[in-house]
């Protein structure tokens, strides 16, 4: 198993449809103790059952990332259970509602600090506050979408905070380089997650990368989770400051190759010829 003897901690997990918690429990099957950070005590009680689905009753810990001291004290606890580290995920973002509807540019700047703050800063912090536990040739890994690249319909401040967080990603790569510690991104396709629950018309979303994308179907978490175990494993050991896509190749799209006629039949979607 590639992951045989590696311990690594997941921050971000709300449900069993959680990129997160299919990144895990891939990470799990291939030998990985794992970690949990929960952020608050309703969301221990949720997430228990699932900490019980990965061995990790006895490494369940709470951590608002909002709050440097819960980021200290989870390195300690960290530092404690298991010595070091060699992996980190981090599946956290949020803005609020107003910042994910109407014109971008009617975002407040209370609403904007908020999405960067848990969104991007988190991951500097959790990098920086972690460091010393982190092993020789440690793996860090976040989670991006497409929508801070390209504009998304209803995205929004989380498309500007992906922008960061990917940027960050890259600079955090050299920083952390010079001591054999790797920090890549997964940007991931569309999947009906609890986050995306908050972006209005997001079936539409589904529905459209499904139609366009190479591969005609959305992605699954297992399929983010396979992508994110390698990532984090030592098979991905010359890979850093990545973006790595798992959409079903929609970001190569410029415009759809085909679209289908009043018939149901495939036509060229350009000129409208069969």
């Amino acid at each position: 198993m590639v992951m045989e003897g590696k311990k690594g901690v997941v921050l971000g997990i709300a449900n069993k449809k959680s990129i997160a918690y299919g990144i895990a429990k891939a990470c799990k099957k291939q030998g990985a103790q794992i970690a949990i950070a929960y952020i608050n005590d309703r969301f221990a009680q949720k997430l228990a059952p699932i900490a019980d689905d990965l061995e990790c009753k006895d490494r369940f810990y709470p951590c608002d990332v909002s709050k440097p001291e819960e980021i200290v004290a989870l390195r300690e606890l960290l530092k404690k259970d298991f010595g070091e580290i060699d992996f980190i995920v981090h599946s956290i973002a949020f803005a609020p509602k107003e910042g994910l509807a109407g014109r971008f540019m009617d975002i407040t700047k209370e609403a904007f600090d908020i999405a960067m703050d848990i969104s991007v800063y988190s991951l500097i912090e959790l990098a920086r506050e972690l460091k010393p536990i982190l092993s020789k040739n440690a793996s860090v890994l976040t989670l991006s979408y497409y929508g801070g690249v390209k504009y998304i319909p209803n995205y929004n401040l989380m498309g500007v905070a992906k922008a960061a967080l990917e940027m960050t990603t890259k600079y955090l790569a050299e920083d952390l380089g010079v001591d054999g510690i790797r920090v890549n991104a997964i940007s991931a396709g569309p999947i009906k997650t609890l986050a995306a629950t908050g972006i209005d018309d997001f079936s539409f979303v589904l529905k459209w990368n499904a139609a366009h994308a190479p591969l005609k179907q959305n992605v699954t978490i297992e399929q983010v989770g396979n992508s994110g175990m390698y990532l984090l494993s030592d098979l991905s050991s010359g890979v850093t400051g990545e973006i790595h896509y798992v959409d079903g190749g929609y970001n190569i799209m410029g415009m759809p190759a085909t679209i289908e006629d009043e018939n149901g039949r495939s036509k060229l979607a350009w000129n409208g010829e069969s």
